[in-house]
């Protein structure tokens, strides 16, 4: 599958963001908030989606459930890059996969439900291959930003978002982000194998309709809405736009790993929160204890921020900065190779 290349306008920019808020917001409700027709935002999201630019997924939230959030880097040889990048993304429980630093690096964002799979995570499912030079996974131990909540794809006000935000999910997309990392929830649930289904189908398509849910499921389409509504109230299930930042005018993207002074560590996090090119920042445990994910406009665009805005920070001691090559899994998708 080849992406084609679309240019975004002013109406699809506003629809991204709106499915930002909620991904199965009906398409009646974002017409209105748009100030366009049902049938234009049926048009605009059948484009963007057919042609491969932009899919709404559903994803797991394992915060809620208690799991363990890891990032792991791998380095290879060259030759080894693009095989096992594509092997990492074909597994359930990856969601992130990135080449980076020129083909010689693998970053991926793996969720482990206990302990024990930790353990198989690091000592036995890494693919096995004398082509891999190191292993080094690193626990996520807080969120100060989250690719949800990322400002770059911002568009509407706050009289159109407050429209769009779901009821029970804590106010805005932003409030929404914070209360997963805290680990508050709209009450417990508890995931059980009939549920799996149901997030099989959402993984692929977040707007999939309650007849499509009910016809995986088995169970009828009232049942379908109340489980939606109970999974996403407790935060266990998010919905996420996957859509490349090229899309959205950033073409040079980056993971910066710092190593930053322990009693300053809170504050450089929420600073780098609030900087528009972030999209995601993490604490993290291993030899540095902070991962930021970087989307600049071009290259001179990521010069810059690195001298002027992180330079600034000067809590932080050491930065290690690798560029994204290639993007082969996002939000849980796996992508085509050309992106």
């Amino acid at each position: 599958m080849k992406t084609n290349t679309v240019t975004l306008d002013e109406v699809d920019q506003g629809l991204v963001h709106a499915l930002r808020i909620d991904g199965r917001a009906p398409l009646r409700l974002l017409g209105a908030v748009l100030g366009v027709s049902e049938n234009t935002v049926a048009r605009r999201y059948r484009r963007l989606r057919t042609s491969g630019v932009l899919r709404v997924v559903g994803t797991l939230n394992g915060v809620r459930l208690g799991y363990q959030a890891w990032t792991i880097r791998l380095r290879c040889t060259p030759d080894a890059a693009t095989s096992l990048a594509k092997a990492l993304a074909a597994r359930s429980d990856t969601s992130y996969v990135y080449l980076l630093s020129g083909g010689t690096e693998i970053s991926c964002s793996v969720q482990t439900p206990t302990a024990d799979e930790s353990e198989a995570l690091l000592l036995h499912k890494p693919p096995r291959t004398g082509r891999i030079t190191s292993v080094s996974a690193h626990l996520l131990l807080g969120h100060h930003a989250l690719p949800s909540t990322w400002a770059g794809p911002a568009r509407l006000t706050p009289e159109q978002t407050a429209l769009l935000t779901p009821p029970g999910t804590g106010g805005g997309p932003g409030n929404h982000a914070d209360s997963h990392q805290r680990g508050d929830s709209g009450g417990e649930v508890t995931l059980a194998p009939a549920d799996r289904p149901l997030f099989d189908v959402l993984a692929r398509d977040g707007r999939a309709s309650h007849t499509e849910l009910a016809a995986a499921t088995g169970w009828s389409e009232s049942t379908v809405r109340r489980r939606l509504t109970a999974l996403r109230r407790s935060g266990v299930l998010t919905f996420l736009v996957d859509i490349p930042p090229s899309a959205l005018g950033f073409h040079s993207e980056a993971r910066l790993w710092m190593s930053v002074q322990p009693s300053r560590l809170t504050a450089v996090a929420s600073a780098l929160a609030r900087h528009p090119e972030v999209s995601l920042v993490a604490q993290t445990t291993g030899p540095t204890n902070l991962l930021a994910a970087v989307n600049c406009r071009d290259s001179l665009d990521l010069a810059r921020y690195l001298t002027e805005s992180i330079a600034s920070l000067e809590a932080i001691h050491t930065m290690e900065t690798a560029p994204v090559i290639r993007t082969v899994k996002r939000a849980g998708a796996l992508l085509p190779t050309e992106r």
